[in-house]
């Protein structure tokens, strides 16, 4: 089978372009590499499996012949990069999304939404159930993202009772791993980047506010038992164990050995208080849930930033 993959250098598209091509898929990755980077796919070189095309989603996709899945992954995806950028995420939300759908309605092909756990909002219902409609303010500076997503959902919903596409729509929620940005904006590498420079720790709001975090291995498998065997309907992928931001920060700096202080900043305008997924779905229809620890995931990640950082350093003073 061969499945094209938009987004495909950022850091959930270039994992899931691995895992398609350990299954003896042919991948086609396109990316405008807006938020993505060329080094998450350095490693695919020399994968005659492996098609590169350089685009942006949002104006056109390029015929790149039958393909049997198109996976919509692209999108800037962290509050930093969606804040910045926040027509190009509107837009890859909407013409991003009916562009990718056109082409799997083309080729008879399965449709695979990348969504988020953003489109609850600040949730009411805890934990998130995929039936919960959520609490979203519409014209917030998050809603180019939030909003985007529930807008590719609809869209998606929209193809498949219209045109009886085969579809999937998975809501990610926090994930973390190698690949990620330094300095992203997400939490997990906040947190690590500058715990490892020595800078102090920086909490948002009192550190009450909770989140769960999943490591990047749980989340790919999750997206791809979807890919094969889910169905129409929204599913919740993330780890249903949450933690507290001050949680976060304790683990991260017992496992750096950083002797950096916690400070604590006003928190964001319509920054979430809780976020935690009812995996009940994924369990059911998937056979599937998180299984590494978050201690241990944290400590691969950093072990990933250490050398991603040592390697900079190395070269800004070459």
């Amino acid at each position: 089978m061969r499945v094209l993959v938009t987004g495909a250098a950022g850091f959930l598209g270039s994992h899931l372009s691995d895992r398609f091509l350990s299954e003896g898929y042919s991948v086609v990755g396109v990316d405008n590499f807006l938020t993505g980077h060329s080094q998450n796919l350095a490693h695919l070189g020399d994968d005659p499996r492996f098609e590169f095309i350089e685009a942006d989603v949002s104006e056109r996709i390029p015929d790149v012949g039958p393909v049997d899945g198109v996976l919509h992954l692209a999108s800037p995806a962290s509050p930093v990069d969606y804040l910045a950028y926040p027509v190009s995420t509107m837009k890859v939300g909407s013409f991003g999304t009916f562009n990718a759908l056109e082409l799997a309605r083309r080729h008879g092909a399965r449709f695979f939404l990348a969504s988020t756990s953003e489109v609850y909002g600040d949730p009411l219902e805890h934990p998130q159930v995929e039936s919960y409609w959520g609490h979203v303010n519409p014209v917030g500076p998050r809603s180019v993202y939030d909003e985007a997503k529930r807008f590719s959902e609809a869209l998606t919903m929209s193809y498949h009772r219209e045109f009886g596409l085969e579809t999937r729509i998975v809501r990610i929620f926090n994930t973390y791993g190698p690949r990620m940005r330094p300095r992203d904006g997400r939490v997990v590498t906040n947190f690590i980047v500058q715990a490892l420079n020595g800078e102090p720790i920086t909490v948002y709001g009192d550190g009450t506010q909770t989140r769960s975090f999943c490591y990047v291995s749980d989340e790919i498998e999750g997206l791809f038992r979807l890919f094969e065997r889910g169905d129409h309907h929204p599913t919740n992928i993330g780890n249903p164990r949450e933690h507290t931001m001050l949680e976060l920060a304790t683990i991260v700096v017992e496992l750096t050995g950083t002797s950096s202080p916690v400070v604590f900043e006003a928190l964001p305008q319509d920054d979430p208080r809780q976020r935690c997924p009812n995996i009940t779905r994924a369990r059911e229809l998937l056979g599937w849930e998180p299984r590494v620890d978050v201690r241990d995931g944290i400590a691969l990640t950093i072990d990933y930033f250490r050398a991603l950082m040592g390697t900079e350093r190395m070269q800004a003073r070459a």
